[in-house]
């Protein structure tokens, strides 16, 4: 049965990760969320503490994110990013692995990077993104694995800054691959309701994207980012 408008917005991560997001702009990303009943806002983490304040008092969390676009940074950078974004207000932290690791086969280093980032986190959600248009299938299984084996809190499938985006056939491989305790985020080229249901349908939990009003009222955006 098709989402309606509600459960749509209890799944959307609204985002906006432009490099020239204005104070304005992200005000205006927070009264939609409050407006539609959105899971969270998605941001980078200099604009944290503006949405925190925005948002204060009102359902929809603060998700920061940390390591991005590219996920190769030191894994105590990411780690420090995480925890300041905490202290800033985040309520969840959405960090992108060190894709050149993974795949490099470097499965220990990936873990050890996920890891620390997810003991700073110390009891927040921690999303890990694959950026799996960069990835074959056995660079997105590994990546999985190990995100399962760490109990993190969900994988997600892009930064929506890279090769590709979210696609049905990945869902349903993250999805089988965590089990069923884990989230997918589902991001990068949702964009509309009919794609949202069907990664919905494939197993997803959460959908990032900054076309969240579209999507909930049933329009459709060009392609643009995220």
């Amino acid at each position: 049965m098709p989402a309606t408008a509600t459960q749509f917005a209890a799944h959307i991560d609204h985002t906006l990760l432009a490099a020239d997001a204005s104070q304005a702009a992200i005000r205006k990303l927070c009264d939609e969320a409050i407006e539609h009943g959105f899971k969270s806002v998605c941001v980078n983490s200099a604009n944290v503490p503006l949405a925190a304040e925005c948002l204060r008092g009102a359902s929809p969390l603060v998700c920061a994110v940390v390591g991005f676009p590219l996920g190769a940074g030191l894994s105590a950078a990411k780690a420090f990013e995480a925890r300041a974004a905490i202290e800033a207000g985040a309520g969840e932290i959405d960090m992108v692995l060190n894709i050149g690791w993974l795949k490099d086969g470097l499965l220990d280093q990936v873990r050890a990077d996920i890891a620390e980032v997810l003991s700073a986190c110390d009891g927040v959600t921690l999303k890990v993104i694959l950026e799996t248009g960069l990835l074959n299938e056995a660079q997105k299984i590994h990546a999985c694995e190990i995100c399962r084996e760490l109990n993190v809190g969900f994988v997600k499938t892009s930064t929506g800054f890279g090769h590709g985006g979210a696609t049905v056939d990945d869902v349903l491989l993250m999805r089988r691959v965590v089990g069923p305790d884990i989230g997918v985020k589902a991001s990068g080229g949702v964009r509309d309701a009919v794609t949202a249901q069907a990664m919905l349908d494939a197993g997803a939990t959460r959908l990032g994207t900054s076309s969240g009003i579209a999507i909930v009222s049933g329009g459709k955006v060009a392609a643009q980012g995220y």
